[in-house]
């Protein structure tokens, strides 16, 4: 069995990154795609906030030409995904749909997927007008009504984000209290662009036929009652799972699940971490790569000091 330089799980902005430093560097990357090929971004529509692109760019189009880039210096691919890894002793174990594959180095870059509420109508018109990120879209919504889905602080900070575009922000909580932090409470309440629906629960995100959100319904839980309430977008701020649980007792994760890591080393030597995966505060693009950058820096740097001191 081959025994690879380096491992890459995972093939959104953070680990094809990762793999065009990787390559460059002549560790000859393995990376292993996963069935969401691409991450996250194929499944927004316009990207307007990752340089080099002033006109803005559609997620897929800007992953196909991250793929293209690490394929140039020859990353090898593997399609398929991980069933179970082994980071108890170097070379490391990653299994691809049964076939077992082995490296002294493990990159992951698995990512964290947002929430969402499980409609059919949420998923159909999701990137157009159904978004889990304000910090991406919220520029889009200029001047224009939004509903904020959610009563924790992920919910508060989307809020409050968008109120620097829109007309005004209405937050959906099921609950007549909310779930945030007092500090974060306190400023959206403070904030004269948002209001509260309280005891209420989204049933179905309403577009008219037109494929463009143009309201949402609402059932209260207390009363049963349902209404329409019009908008022009719609932002879940229910939180992010981390896509870690195959690395569970292996590797040291917080509370939540992310993997603990410190310019891309985790608790295991020889075994990176980059992206979402290990971000609990930015989750974009830009900072995915980054991170890519470095975890692929510092994996070279381990292979080069272990070469050295053999």
């Amino acid at each position: 069995m081959d025994i690879h330089n380096v491992i890459i799980i995972g093939t959104g902005p953070a680990g094809l990154t990762a793999a065009i430093y990787a390559a460059r560097a002549g560790l000859n990357p393995l990376v292993v795609e996963g069935l969401q090929s691409g991450g996250q971004l194929t499944i927004t529509t316009e990207v307007d906030n990752f340089p080099g692109f002033p006109e803005g760019i559609q997620g897929p189009e800007l992953m196909d030409n991250i793929r293209k880039q690490a394929e140039r210096f020859d990353t090898q691919f593997v399609a398929g995904d991980v069933d179970k890894v082994d980071l108890s002793t170097r070379p490391f174990g990653v299994w691809v749909e049964g076939k077992e594959h082995r490296a002294q180095t493990v990159i992951i870059s698995t990512g964290a997927s947002a929430r969402w509420l499980g409609l059919e109508s949420e998923t159909r018109l999701r990137g157009h007008g159904v978004s889990a990120c304000a910090t991406c879209d919220g520029f889009f919504y200029m001047d224009k009504e939004v509903i904020v889905i959610g009563g924790g602080d992920t919910a508060m900070e989307e809020a409050i984000f968008l109120t620097r575009f829109g007309k005004r922000v209405r937050i959906v909580h099921r609950r007549d209290e909310l779930r945030a932090s007092k500090a974060m409470q306190q400023q959206a309440f403070a904030n004269d662009k948002i209001e509260f629906i309280w005891d209420s629960v989204p049933l179905e995100i309403l577009d008219g036929g037109s494929g463009i959100v143009t309201g949402i319904r609402l059932k209260n839980v207390k009363t049963g009652e349902i209404s329409d309430t019009p908008c022009d977008g719609v932002f879940l701020g229910i939180g992010h799972t981390p896509n870690s649980k195959i690395f569970e007792g292996q590797i040291d994760l917080d509370e939540s699940g992310y993997i603990i890591a410190d310019k891309g080393k985790t608790s295991v030597t020889g075994v990176f971490a980059c992206g979402d995966i290990q971000d609990t505060e930015y989750k974009q693009a830009i900072t995915a790569a980054g991170s890519g950058c470095m975890a692929a820096i510092e994996a070279e740097r381990l292979l080069e000091a272990e070469k050295f001191a053999e």
